[in-house]
Formats: C-alpha cells, sequence, structure tokens
C-alpha cells in the first residue's frame, strides 16, 4: 500500500528556516509531480509550491523567494526548504503526489511560527 509520509514540522521563531521532508512508501511504479499544500486554522487547504518529475516548479506568490522545493526521485521524496518564515505561514503542510494514476496525500506535519 503506498503512503506518503511527511516529517520536519516544528515550532521555529519568525525568520528562521525548516525543512520538511516527504516519502513516498510501498510498491511504486511512478510518481507524477509532487506538491505541498498548507491549511491554515480557519482558512482553506492552499497549494505552496509543486515540482514535476522533471524538476520544473511553481510556487504561490507568498512563498516565492523565499521557500524552495526540490525531489529525489531515486527516493522518491519531495523536500520543502522553508527560510525567512514568518507567522502567517503556520500551517498544517501536506505532501500529495500522484503514485501510479491515483493521488495520495500524506498526513500532515504542522509549522508553527512565532513571532
Amino acid at each position: 500500500q503506498v503512503q506518503l509520509v511527511e516529517s520536519g514540522g516544528d515550532l521555529v521563531q519568525a525568520g528562521g528556516s525548516l525543512r520538511l521532508s516527504c516519502v513516498a512508501t510501498g510498491s511504486i511504479f511512478s510518481i507524477g509531480a509532487m506538491g505541498w499544500y498548507r491549511q491554515a486554522p480557519g482558512k482553506q487547504r492552499e497549494l505552496v509550491a509543486r515540482i514535476t518529475s522533471g524538476g520544473s516548479t511553481n510556487y504561490a506568490d507568498s512563498v516565492k523567494g523565499r521557500f524552495t522545493i526540490s525531489r529525489d526521485n531515486a527516493q522518491n521524496t519531495v523536500y520543502l526548504q522553508m527560510n525567512s518564515l514568518k507567522p502567517e505561514d503556520t500551517a498544517v503542510y501536506y505532501c500529495e503526489a500522484p503514485v501510479d494514476y491515483r493521488t495520495y496525500w500524506g498526513q500532515g506535519t504542522l509549522v508553527t511560527v512565532s513571532s
């Protein structure tokens, strides 16, 4: 059974950095574009960044220049490097990916940025 497992969420002060990881486990033939989403309390889930299997990326305007998404195809892993964190980045961050043409979500990892 395929699972996406995130890690790296923590409590950090404003201006700090965190690196999130998401690994796909199980029987996997192919993984398409992988994405990071976030959901803050009382708000809808939103796309933060996405990366294709070829390495093309796109970002939400609110994180451009601060966050960097990358992936290791050999390890079925996607990363999100988050720098210059702001209190408004506080949210549960979710990994999403189509694995063998079926969409999977991780369980989420909490990022809290204190002012």
